[in-house]
């Protein structure tokens, strides 16, 4: 007899998130789909292309009156689709978490670190405060904080944007979740600071076998650091591809945020400047840059 595979950690087919304005309504996430495993998946493109908006509305996290739907949203092969608010909070922070992309709006101000690590740790396990408290202490030298005991006791204005990070971090990994979802977690860090907060990660999601969703501007990073990419234009999915294939992407969309690079081993003297195409937007999605799989339900169909 032969071993079933396992099936994905999360799995999303045709995810809408839609907001009613004035002009009408504006659909900032258009039929998204995909499966996550014990992975580092990384979410690439512009501001407002839904990166985002499609991680809170994983979790729940998109107010009325916006609205999300989705033909399919599982964890573990149970749906997580606009599940009532009580049943998503055994979800969210426990189960699946997200580390916010500035740690400075993230962290309240007038609390302590540490009685923040506690409470969070409280609301997600109903565990009492000495084991919250040591549970917190744990958490802080896993993300290699070298003073944990003086962290714990400082508030957020008192430690470093780096630090901070790695505070949401602890934060966020303390129930032990089997997802995170990390919005920009770097992208206020300097690069020393950045490399260590990755290898913070990396190490964790690998010890752990979570599955890690990376959203981030930066595609170099991404290359070097994620398994697969899913590259996003206008709320939908163009391309995916492997990581390590990042830099040979077939979308015009990735060829051109790779050429507006600058790169030090073919310097230029003028970067390429993105043109977009209107068919990007709403023309159908290719089946060979995107698996066919994951798009039979978007409007356009595939070419």
């Amino acid at each position: 007899m032969t071993a079933t595979q396992p099936g994905p950690l999360l799995s999303v087919r045709d995810l809408r998130v839609a907001f009613p304005t004035r002009q009408g309504v504006f659909e900032a996430v258009r039929g998204v789909s995909f499966d996550l495993g014990r992975e580092r998946l990384g979410v690439v493109g512009e501001s407002g292309s839904g990166k985002s908006m499609t991680g809170r509305a994983i979790l729940g996290l998109v107010r009325p009156p916006g609205k999300v739907t989705a033909s399919r949203m599982e964890f573990e092969g149970k749906s997580i689709l606009n599940l009532p608010e009580r049943q998503m909070r055994a979800v969210r922070g426990r189960r699946i978490s997200m580390v916010m992309q500035d740690p400075k709006f993230s962290l309240n101000p007038v609390m302590r670190v540490g009685d923040q690590i506690v409470e969070a740790y409280r609301q997600q396990t109903g565990a009492g405060r000495a084991a919250a408290r040591q549970r917190a202490m744990e958490m802080l030298e896993a993300v290699r904080i070298r003073d944990p005991e003086r962290v714990f006791g400082a508030y957020p204005h008192e430690v470093s944007g780096g630090m901070g990070q790695r505070i949401m971090i602890a934060m966020m990994l303390a129930s032990g979740p089997e997802i995170l979802i990390a919005d920009e977690p770097t992208s206020a860090l300097d690069v020393s600071v950045r490399t260590e907060v990755l290898r913070i990660m990396d190490d964790l999601v690998t010890d752990r076998g979570m599955g890690l969703i990376f959203i981030s501007h930066d595609l170099n990073l991404v290359a070097q650091f994620c398994d697969r990419v899913l590259i996003m234009y206008a709320g939908r999915v163009v391309e995916t591809l492997a990581a390590r294939d990042l830099h040979n992407a077939r979308h015009p969309y990735t060829q051109g945020l790779l050429n507006s690079l600058p790169r030090l081993d073919a310097p230029r003297e003028r970067l390429a400047v993105l043109e977009r195409r209107p068919e990007w937007k709403d023309g159908p999605l290719d089946p060979a840059l995107v698996d066919a799989s994951m798009i039979d339900a978007f409007p356009g169909g595939v070419r």
